[in-house]
């Protein structure tokens, strides 16, 4: 059994115009099960584009996602619906909590949209995952009642709902003071020490140093690979 739990193989993204503008251009890179995958690079550079490549949000010009063994590139876009739903959970750096919700219901909408659970065994793996991240007496509040690093801990939970094999992560701790950025970031590398792989865009070199591996992104491609805690990126420069 393969221990690699997502792979791009000659990934391209191009937008099309009058002039064609290529955001990633031929990239080729595997993530293991249970890995800690930082993405940096300069503004402009491809690595949020990467990020929703990989995540399935969005659908490569050429080349081909493979998750948890699954070649992607032939489905429709329901069957991509349903991998993303199921294999894949997101974090981005605004929670995107819907406003109306309490922060148990925010958590509940994708089994819900998943379909697989009754309710009871919802309410309970929710409650179960708010405990987890120390939200438990936060449940019945909305987004508007819980602060910028409480909200961020629901986008988690909310995320971890379906037990996806996968997190991805849009610059989570962007919108955060330093003591949320500590948590978010602690709970990121938890969820990959337990076994989930976590594959992170981030400008915080801090943060990207204590990912298991980082992969540095200049005009679409990878510039650089540096393993925990051997050599130094170069970091927002291109080079």
């Amino acid at each position: 059994m393969t221990d690699i739990a997502l792979q791009a193989i000659g990934l391209v993204r191009r937008i099309e115009g009058v002039v064609a503008h290529t955001l990633v251009n031929g990239i080729d890179l595997a993530a293991n099960k249970g890995e800690f995958l930082a993405i940096t690079g300069p503004s402009g550079s491809g690595k949020s584009s990467l990020l929703y490549l990989l995540g399935l949000l969005d659908a490569p010009s050429e080349g081909e996602v493979i998750i948890c063994g699954q070649s992607t590139s032939k489905l429709s876009e329901s069957e991509r619906a349903d991998v993303r739903l199921t294999k894949c959970g997101f974090v981005f750096q605004f929670h995107f909590l819907l406003a109306e919700f309490t922060a148990l219901d925010n958590v509940l909408l994708p089994m819900r949209a998943a379909g697989r659970m009754t309710e009871s065994e919802m309410r309970e793996r929710g409650l179960s995952l708010l405990d987890s991240l120390g939200l438990s007496e936060h449940a019945n509040k909305h987004p508007n009642q819980l602060s910028g690093g409480q909200r961020q801990r629901v986008a988690i939970a909310r995320a971890l709902a379906n037990r996806p094999e996968i997190i991805v992560a849009d610059e989570p701790t962007g919108a955060l003071d330093t003591a949320s950025t500590e948590q978010v970031f602690s709970i990121l590398r938890d969820i990959a020490d337990e076994g989930q792989t976590v594959i992170v865009v981030t400008h915080d070199p801090a943060l990207a140093a204590r990912a298991d591996r980082r992969i540095h992104i200049v005009d679409g491609k990878i510039a650089e690979t540096t393993e925990r805690g051997v050599g130094e990126l170069i970091l927002e420069t291109g080079k």
